[in-house]
């Protein structure tokens, strides 16, 4: 017997608080994962931040195309080096920290590094295939912006536009190119993400 509207809505309403419940536990598990790149806080401005980065070793890999489908390739690349699926000797997996970091170093060319655990050295780091190259990133002085979202290229622009404004009312010189932070896992939906972008500026 086919269904009433009431009970056509009971059970839309179930499945959407069920999807809601198991979003949030996704989202919080994802962002407790790991441990992240440590900074000092320098200034805060709302949406904005200056921050010093310590030192970090990353494992890091490029791909062409548009943003997506880099990251889609590029993560799985290092997800599979992390969790030891595709090494020279196999051997321990790694934690997964957040953020991930992707930056256009061309037009259509796109870096993605996974930031390692502190513990790691270059040493001490399992052995990379050779698409990927293990690398550590110096101390450096970051301008910070945070926004929600999906990461669309024309939001990114926009925040890449408006943290170029927030450093030059700060009187701050920028020393490289926008590089984009994304904390959580693509299943989150957009309003509960946290994303960023970054700028190294010269540090005083």
């Amino acid at each position: 017997m086919d269904m009433g509207w009431p009970e056509r809505l009971g059970i839309g309403l179930g499945l959407a608080i069920g999807l809601g419940s198991l979003a949030s536990v996704t989202y919080a598990q994802y962002r407790d994962r790991g441990e992240g790149p440590a900074f000092d806080l320098i200034l805060s401005d709302g949406a904005f931040e200056l921050r010093d980065y310590a030192p970090m070793i990353v494992a890091e890999t490029t791909h062409s195309g548009d943003r997506r489908s880099a990251s889609g390739k590029s993560f799985g690349r290092l997800a599979a080096y992390i969790f030891a699926k595709d090494r020279p000797e196999g051997g321990e997996t790694i934690a997964m920290t957040a953020p991930v970091l992707q930056e256009e170093t061309r037009d259509n060319i796109w870096r993605m590094r996974f930031v390692m655990p502190e513990r790691y050295t270059l040493e001490t780091l399992p052995a990379a295939p050779d698409d990927i190259a293990l690398t550590q990133v110096p101390a450096r002085r970051v301008a910070a912006v945070r926004f929600s979202g999906n990461g669309s290229a024309r939001d990114l622009a926009r925040m890449a536009a408006s943290l170029s404004e927030w450093i030059a009312s700060r009187g701050l010189k920028p020393k490289g190119d926008v590089e984009y932070a994304f904390y959580d896992a693509p299943m989150v939906p957009g309003p509960l993400r946290r994303n960023e972008a970054l700028i190294e500026v010269v540090a005083e």
